[in-house]
């Protein structure tokens, strides 16, 4: 056996050249740079993409540094689908700015800059204020990350046209697609055309043989689906539907820190369930990073009303003073709705926003999930939500004892420590609980 890892210099369309030959050619490898000299090289790219035989052109990868994207296309267009990894600045745990906003082009930017400042320095004076509230409930050890608390529920008061950076990775098949649908985004088009172009510059930089692909894709059609959202919509936050009760056994491979489950599917893989789900902006950003349990998110100017999230600890201490803030922010909205329509309005809409999705899970990933946010130290707003879809399953007979937070899924396997958050332990011994005492208090 022989095995090679390539190097990162190697042109894509190579790669795709090189691995399509390879499925035909009985005496070994071709490699890239065999394809990149073969006369029928590009003929041949043409034909198979064409085609639809599209894993050619999955092996290779960009990763892309971004800054400055609004956080409403990333949750639009980069997040809103299952073939992307990213890392992003987080808003619960690094201080933001006043002047990252996004002013959609055919706009007063004195009038935004204005509401955006005026939002900000609501979100500062939220997080001062917060502040006390939250290191009077952290236990002692954790008392130095109040502001940290703090800043986290504030953040459901700044606008999604906040800027944001990060390292976005996606297979060249994505990277068209993204130039495909750019044009055909419900909201935030004109930013969204904006990267597309700057993205098609960067990937011609690597590879001019990109450019027949690259025109292909702006030139296809393509459509928003429009959903009905009155088939799903329920009287309840969340709504857990069509459950396919499945039953499977729980090992180590669910605990570990691998994930094995990932690479060994069991009969977990059988049951599953639908949802509908009313959540805020902030808490859909969590949730899009579950990229094994997509959704339906449809367009904002169908499903749109005033409609927000509150967080428990704000509803308790500073609900007058909240609400002003979110009065202001949709009084700017409506207006701007009337001059510039939803699409680019949308960007004055503050985090804590409601919307509504049709989500799909299946056992075995929906584990992860339940490990990643029923730990005491997810976001709240998303922790209730997978508390309410457990709870429906549980009532419905799913024997749901499965779907635990990491630490007491470590305990049920035996594996030390119980809680694998290290230093950033909450300090409740959520292992010791059964499911009807898991309770938050931030």
């Amino acid at each position: 056996m022989k095995i090679k890892i390539l190097d990162t210099n190697y042109k894509p369309t190579d790669i795709a050249v090189g691995s399509a030959r390879s499925c035909y050619f009985g005496k070994g490898i071709v490699t890239p740079d065999s394809a990149s000299n073969w006369d029928k090289k590009n003929s041949l790219l043409d034909s198979i993409f064409k085609a639809g035989h599209h894993t050619t052109l999955q092996h290779y990868h960009f990763t892309i540094l971004i800054e400055g994207m609004s956080r409403h296309l990333i949750w639009r267009l980069l997040h809103s689908h299952i073939f992307y990894n990213s890392e992003q600045v987080s808003q619960r745990y690094a201080k933001m700015k006043a002047e990252n906003f996004y002013i959609p082009k055919k706009a007063n930017k004195d009038e935004w800059n204005k509401y955006y400042q005026k939002m900000f320095a609501f979100y500062e004076k939220f997080s001062e204020k917060l502040e006390p509230i939250m290191k009077e409930k952290l236990p002692k050890f954790q008392k130095h990350i109040a502001n940290k608390k703090a800043g986290e529920m504030a953040r459901y008061l700044l606008p999604v046209g906040m800027k944001a950076h990060l390292y976005h990775t996606i297979n060249v098949i994505t990277a068209l697609r993204y130039i495909n649908v750019a044009q055909f985004l419900p909201e935030s088009r004109e930013e969204a055309l904006e990267f597309v172009t700057k993205l098609e510059r960067e990937m011609l930089k690597i590879d001019k043989d990109l450019k027949p692909l690259i025109e292909f894709a702006k030139k296809e059609k393509a459509i928003f689906p429009k959903i009905d959202m009155t088939k799903f919509r329920s009287e309840k936050d969340v709504n857990v539907f069509d459950i396919v009760n499945y039953d499977f056994e729980m090992n180590e491979n669910y605990a570990g820190i691998l994930r094995a489950n990932n690479l060994f599917f069991d009969e977990s893989l059988l049951g599953g369930f639908n949802s509908y789900i009313k959540l805020s902006f902030s808490a859909d950003a969590q949730n899009q990073r579950h990229r094994r349990s997509p959704a339906i998110r449809p367009a904002l100017k169908d499903i749109y009303k005033k409609d927000y999230y509150i967080p428990p600890i704000i509803k308790e201490n500073l609900l007058e003073e909240y609400n002003e803030a979110i009065e202001y922010s949709y009084k700017f909205f409506e207006e701007q709705k009337e001059i510039l329509g939803v699409d680019e309005a949308v960007y004055a809409l503050v985090n804590a926003h409601n919307i509504e999705i049709i989500q799909k899970d299946d056992f075995n990933e929906f584990t992860h999930k339940a490990q990643m946010r029923l730990c005491y130290n997810a976001q709240q707003e998303i922790f209730d939500v997978i508390y309410e879809q457990i709870r429906q399953l549980k009532q419905n007979g799913v024997n749901a004892d499965k779907f635990l937070p990491p630490c007491a899924l470590r305990f049920k396997q035996g594996l030390k420590p119980y809680c694998p958050e290290g230093d950033r332990f909450c300090g409740v011994k959520v292992w010791k609980f059964e499911f009807e005492e898991y309770k938050r208090e931030i």
